[in-house]
């Protein structure tokens, strides 16, 4: 018996943003619930946020997220969809999908199968769904959230799973060869590597499909990185912060803001 059937279930905490349509907080906690008998350890907590976007110039308005505490590690899932109710289904098919890929992966590290080959990664994953961030006027857009934390020092493969769990488009790690400030990314079918000072001679072994930008990222002020990545048009960049010479990524949240990410 899975160790997630032998205590209760945690009630699901449901939060709604926006006209979230009446009955939607009890379909998705239902929905999230179900999810329970498939994670490979006790969920300990679960949480659910149900938004809907006011502009009409979005075209998938009704976003759906969830984060689950399974013994200690997060599982996080977000989708958007054109109603409520298909993103509530999406966000269930995503969470399923994720804690099945995680109990794969812990009865690997277990010994009781084999460790997923280096394309069995991605290639399994249902099709993303992502919010479209509010097309706010850059003149209106403001750094409104800044995370700040303890980098996780691990492996491009471990950095990868954690990536996948967490449902981000990239993530800030410390290398543990290198000792470098970290990020990695969805690149293709595989996964993209960049570094304060990259390096293509790793000695580790790496299992996931991995390139490695030979391009280091730019030393930049704060408001000289924003307006680098509205020069350049993408979700995110990597800078190397002028004042901690640490590495930052500053991307777009999906209110048409800006968010900080920064090594404590």
């Amino acid at each position: 018996m899975k160790r997630s059937t032998t205590r209760a279930a945690p009630e699901v905490a449901v939060e709604h943003r926006g006209a979230v349509p009446d009955g939607s907080a009890d379909y998705a906690r239902s929905k999230v619930t179900a999810v329970f008998g498939h994670a490979p350890e006790p969920v300990l907590f679960a949480r659910v946020r149900l938004t809907m976007a006011a502009d009409p110039a979005v075209a998938r308005p009704a976003l759906a997220q969830a984060n689950l505490d399974v013994n200690g590690r997060l599982v996080r899932a977000q989708v958007a969809a054109e109603t409520m109710p298909e993103a509530i289904d999406r966000l269930h098919d995503r969470l399923l999908h994720r804690l099945r890929r995680i109990s794969r992966h812990w009865e690997a590290r277990r010994g009781a199968q084999p460790l997923p080959g280096p394309h069995e990664w991605r290639h399994d994953a249902e099709p993303a769904q992502r919010p479209d961030y509010y097309p706010r006027p850059v003149e209106e857009r403001e750094l409104i959230r800044h995370k700040s934390f303890t980098l996780a020092s691990e492996s491009p493969d471990e950095a990868a799973f954690d990536m996948e769990s967490l449902d981000y488009g990239f993530l800030l790690f410390t290398d543990v060869e290198t000792g470098q400030d970290s990020v990695i990314y969805h690149r293709g079918e595989g996964y993209r590597l960049a570094q304060v000072t990259p390096r293509e001679d790793r000695h580790d072994p790496v299992a996931v499909p991995l390139t490695i930008s030979p391009h280091p990222p730019p030393r930049l002020s704060v408001p000289a990185a924003i307006q680098r990545l509205e020069s350049i048009g993408l979700p995110w960049v990597f800078f190397l912060d002028d004042g901690t010479a640490r590495g930052n990524v500053l991307y777009h949240r999906y209110d048409g803001h800006y968010g900080l990410i920064t090594p404590a």
